[in-house]
């Protein structure tokens, strides 16, 4: 059994001894440290309501009940939005001028996983400061529950995925008319989760032709790894080619990721789902675009193409989100497949990715391959360095600092080094002696090159530092 506090939740295995799993004990006492977090902030004093939505999780309807007995103990009114996207909740918050929401989900993590996910009340997560102060109230068990006379309410509200959609519908820059006169023929797997209730009826209303439907029905028994990366999308690829598609989109169980088919069965690749999403703002609405660090530099290319600026942010979505809010930014996100897209919320939405992305198709009257060659194309590496326990792992990143000083360093998050066509970016883990590297070239061999350069660089350093 797992569980892992972290200052962006809770998350783990389900079952287990008290703290060794993600059991009702610990979810108790997160749950009251979160409430807790919420009654101590003055300007929420007023404010007695906590939305609470979840994925489709086999564990969903259990940990909810848990959540939601915890927050009336406290004496918080619950709005309970029954299974729901992670945006949407993000968006009910707002609506019910809540003190704040839990999303429960796991995200792309496998089916005996589950998390507890906080928003504050405007309906985006914590920052680390405040995740640092929840998880310090838990642990010392620093809250007292509710009286008799001062319990919550459960109010049960089961609108929010047709609001959601409402919302997509009514922004300015997507075009149901000229997705209705495309005729789009559209695959979609939604790996048995919410997805699958929400994102069909999102097509229809945007005048989708015709829709072919794999993992729809919402049971939590994922029918693959639901990470939506390209080895876990083979079903959908060769789907497309059968029913001969115009474009395939997959979600993550909590759909605020989203990965792109070509008509061809190619993937359009996750880290470009941004990228065509900007370049279609952009072309509208120009101004900042933002991404983190790890994300590819085919956004900031096209960014530039626009004459606009581009920033880096460092990797989590709190922090991109805080960039965008500091650069005025029109569009953001990270290369996951995550689109931030201010004009609807701050935070990750798929939903709202496929309305832009199709509406960008449809106008340009392209193929998705077609529009997927228009961009700058990079490939990406992902590789790792397991060191010792007793290697100072920052002390090895300030030496990869001063050897490579002749370049563009960023160190806001790790170290990032910018060569003129290519770039690395070492990060290093928060509860391992690891050090993740992420590297972006033209080719994928020299994709791989840089990354293994850095690492035998990092092995010379090895020798000598404790």
């Amino acid at each position: 059994m797992t569980l892992i506090k972290s200052i962006s939740g809770i998350r783990g295995t389900i079952g287990g001894k008290p703290e060794e799993g993600l059991n009702p004990l610990a979810i108790v006492k997160f749950t009251a440290g979160y409430a807790t977090f919420i009654r101590r902030r003055s300007s929420l004093s007023t404010r007695r309501r906590i939305v609470v939505g979840r994925d489709a999780r086999i564990s969903g309807e259990m940990v909810k009940s848990i959540v939601a007995g915890t927050l009336t103990g406290m004496g918080f009114d619950v709005v309970d939005i029954g299974m729901a996207t992670t945006p949407t909740t993000e968006l009910a918050v707002v609506a019910e001028r809540a003190a704040g929401g839990i999303i429960i989900t796991a995200s792309h993590n496998p089916r005996q996983w589950n998390a507890l996910k906080l928003l504050n009340e405007r309906g985006e997560f914590l920052n680390a400061e405040e995740g640092q102060e929840v998880l310090s109230l838990a642990e010392t068990e620093d809250f007292i529950f509710a009286g008799i006379d001062s319990l919550g309410q459960r109010i049960v509200d089961n609108r929010y995925k047709e609001r959601h959609i409402e919302s997509i519908l009514k922004l300015e820059r997507v075009d149901v008319e000229a997705i209705r006169a495309a005729r789009f023929r559209v695959a979609i797997d939604c790996v048995n989760s919410v997805g699958g209730m929400v994102l069909p009826d999102l097509l229809y209303a945007l005048g989708v032709k015709e829709i072919f439907k794999l993992h729809c029905n919402p049971h939590g028994n994922f029918s693959h790894n639901p990470e939506p990366l390209p080895e876990h999308l083979t079903e959908i690829a060769r789907l497309m080619t059968q029913v001969k598609t115009d474009v395939g989109f997959a979600v993550d169980p909590d759909v605020d990721r989203l990965a792109i088919i070509c008509e061809n069965g190619q993937m359009f690749g996750e880290e470009y789902t941004l990228v065509a999403v900007s370049d279609y703002i952009l072309s509208h609405t120009p101004g900042a675009t933002v991404s983190n660090l790890s994300s590819s530099r085919a956004l900031r290319d096209v960014t530039q193409r626009h004459g606009c600026s581009h920033y880096a942010a460092a990797v989590g979505e709190v922090n991109v989100v805080a960039k965008m809010k500091e650069t005025g930014a029109v569009i953001g996100g990270e290369g996951n497949g995550g689109v931030i897209y201010p004009a609807s919320h701050y935070g990750r939405d798929a939903l709202v990715g496929v309305a832009l992305f199709l509406t960008h198709l449809a106008r340009k009257q392209m193929t998705a391959s077609e529009l997927r060659a228009s961009y700058p194309s990079y490939f990406m590496s992902k590789q790792k360095v397991e060191l010792t326990p007793e290697i100072n792992v920052d002390a090895i990143l300030e030496k990869v600092k001063v050897t490579f000083a002749g370049h563009e360093i960023t160190d806001i998050d790790g170290v990032k080094i910018d060569f003129p066509d290519k770039w690395v970016h070492l990060r290093k883990s928060n509860t391992e002696p690891i050090i993740r590297i992420y590297s972006e070239a033209p080719t994928q061999a020299q994709a791989d090159a840089l990354g293994s350069e850095l690492i035998q660089t990092i092995r010379t350093f090895e020798k000598n530092i404790i």
